[in-house]
């Protein structure tokens, strides 16, 4: 299957479409115990967090993968205004949600 075209535009330049409805893609993550007391070490002297930038880009990757997955079991050609939404739950996981609009190509 070819990757589905996602924009965090409203318009796709050239192409005309009718909108299919809310589409989603939500994962939630953790990090280890281990990583997690590194972490806090980390947070004493300051600076990134790398083990957890690289869990929110994994996360990001994997909302955005079954946002495309949600819209292709609509029948959708594309998802248009794609934003993301992050947030902790509890004090060592991270929700990321990828939103957006499924859109059906109008044939020409």
């Amino acid at each position: 299957m070819e990757e589905m075209l996602v924009t965090t535009t409203e318009h796709i330049p050239g192409k005309e479409y009718q909108v299919l409805g809310e589409v989603f893609g939500l994962t939630t993550q953790s990090k280890n115990l281990v990583r997690n007391i590194g972490a806090g070490l980390k947070n004493i002297v300051g600076g990134e967090i790398k083990d957890y930038t690289k869990m929110l880009d994994e996360s990001r990757h994997i909302a955005v993968q079954r946002l495309r997955e949600n819209a292709a079991e609509m029948g959708a050609d594309a998802v248009v205004m794609m934003r993301f939404d992050s947030g902790s739950i509890g004090s060592d996981m991270q929700s990321v949600a990828a939103y957006g609009t499924a859109v059906k190509f109008n044939q020409a």
